[in-house]
């Protein structure tokens, strides 16, 4: 049966979803991919971004990274997190990332960080309230779980970092973070990053540029079409 065409114009952009998590390195790799494409896109992609915790329970004032990630990975030198990480740094400076992995000391609870994302986006601020968290837990080695390292976050960008120590320092948004990041399990989202295309297509780990290009193209097709 063939789909009929609806109304819908056709320079809507494409609603992705991004289901992340800031102490997950794919996830920055795999954002700055995706911007690569929605860059060369018209009309332009709008991107939510979506929280999502790899590990609750680490401590709200987090934990010693090394040896977590050695609880997590072992240490010996073909471990699967040294053949990670070697990928990583290799892939990096094509996306435009710097990753210093050395740098990092703490594993953060990335609750409050989800916390303020949430608020960022509320004020239009989303892409580049991700940026300077992934960019300072990733590059510059800092504690993005620490509310003072979130706040000075918040005033670079431009929002008030008073009123969100002030919010910090309270449980406003905490169930919502964390009922958005059952709905997303529900959904079957089980690993991070994940892109979901209009609601219909989803694209699981850090993808080059052109699979987005062409996932977008496929989203912006079925847009215009009635199921």
């Amino acid at each position: 049966m063939a789909k009929r065409k609806s109304s819908k114009p056709a320079n809507v952009p494409v609603e992705v979803d991004f289901v992340s998590d800031f102490v997950c390195p794919w996830c920055w790799l795999g954002y700055k991919q995706f911007l690569q494409a929605a860059d060369k896109t018209k009309p332009r992609p709008n991107l939510a971004f979506r929280p999502y915790m790899l590990d609750a329970t680490v401590p709200e004032g987090g934990a010693d990274y090394r040896d977590y990630m050695k609880n997590k990975f072992g240490d010996k030198p073909d471990s699967k997190w040294v053949s990670m990480r070697a990928h990583l740094e290799a892939a990096g400076p094509d996306a435009g990332i710097t990753f210093d992995f050395k740098a990092i000391t703490r594993r953060p609870n990335t609750l409050n960080a989800h916390r303020l994302m949430r608020w960022a986006q509320g004020q239009d601020l989303g892409p580049t309230c991700a940026e300077h968290i992934f960019r300072a837990y990733m590059e510059n080695g800092e504690d993005i779980g620490d509310t003072n390292i979130l706040c000075r976050i918040a005033g670079d960008i431009g929002m008030d970092a008073e009123r969100v120590r002030d919010l910090l320092a309270g449980d406003q948004d905490k169930v919502d973070i964390q009922n958005e990041i059952l709905f997303f399990r529900g959904l079957g989202v089980s690993g991070v990053p994940f892109f979901i295309y209009s609601g219909q297509i989803a694209v699981q780990g850090a993808q080059p540029p052109e699979t987005h290009r062409k996932v977008l193209a496929d989203a912006a097709k079925l847009d215009l079409q009635d199921n």
